[in-house]
């Protein structure tokens, strides 16, 4: 950010993801500036499903087919495409959640005054990945009953027992550790590396227009026009992320249902 005494350019940091407390500052109910983002982008997001719903008509205008394009595209494009229709339809409310949730608080770091993604702090990343961990393993589990799925997913069928020494410590942390893990962390360091992109053109843009002196200003000119770019681009990863997370969670819960 930029120093306000001594009128030098201070290149963002990780401090950004760190904000001061608003309320309740050292206790485990820590009211900070991320936690204030969150709390707005869920009561937006509700607020707007809950208008199209009253608002449901046989016809349906443009903001709720806007709403249902949404619906549709999860429950066609993710969750029958992947699972197939047959068995999509009991995913297809968690999966609609999932990606609503990542793309609401991805969002927000392009957003005037909020300016910083509700996902770019671990905490979220790691809900959204256990609520896509237990959902994976209780599809298995109701799908092919306990003692099954652990065995097909931890000794798969048709390998010599002598490989199950090196196979099955493999399929634990692929399949348990690694798969959750994942998915947090990607979600995470794309939302940090947006913002802080985003940060250092923006506060370049200010530093080069307002304090630099000569013609150094021009170069103004271009961060600022990186910066627009780069909020758009990170528009496009908002939405990917959202898609690429929902469409994992839907790819394990499918090859937790199908026996191996």
């Amino acid at each position: 950010m930029l120093a306000a005494g001594d009128g030098g350019f201070h290149v963002p940091t990780l401090a950004d993801f760190f904000p001061g407390a608003i309320l309740f500052e050292g206790t485990i109910f820590e009211f900070n500036r991320i936690t204030l983002v969150r709390v707005i982008a869920t009561l937006v997001l509700v607020t707007i499903f809950a208008i199209g719903a009253r608002r449901a008509r046989l016809v349906p205008g443009r903001f709720q087919g806007g709403l249902e394009m949404i619906l549709d595209f999860v429950r066609v494009s993710i969750a029958e495409d992947i699972i197939g229709k047959k068995n999509a339809r009991k995913h297809v409310s968690l999966l609609t959640i999932i990606f609503l949730a990542v793309f609401a608080m991805n969002i927000t770091g392009i957003v005037p005054g909020l300016n910083i993604a509700g996902s770019s702090l671990i905490g979220f990343p790691i809900v959204l990945a256990l609520v896509s961990y237990v959902a994976f393993i209780a599809a298995g589990i109701r799908k092919q009953g306990g003692l099954h799925y652990f065995k097909s997913s931890l000794f798969p069928s048709g390998v010599p027992w002598p490989i199950y020494f090196i196979l099955t410590p493999i399929e634990i942390i692929s399949t348990f550790i690694l798969r959750p893990a994942t998915l947090a962390v990607r979600l995470l360091v794309n939302m940090v590396a947006g913002h802080l992109l985003l940060v250092l053109c923006f506060a370049a843009t200010h530093y080069l227009f307002l304090e630099a002196a000569g013609a150094i200003k021009a170069v103004g000119a271009v961060t600022l026009a990186a910066g627009l770019a780069f909020t758009g681009f990170e528009l496009f990863i908002a939405a990917l992320q959202a898609y690429i997370f929902t469409l994992l969670t839907a790819v394990y819960i499918n090859l937790s249902e199908e026996a191996h």
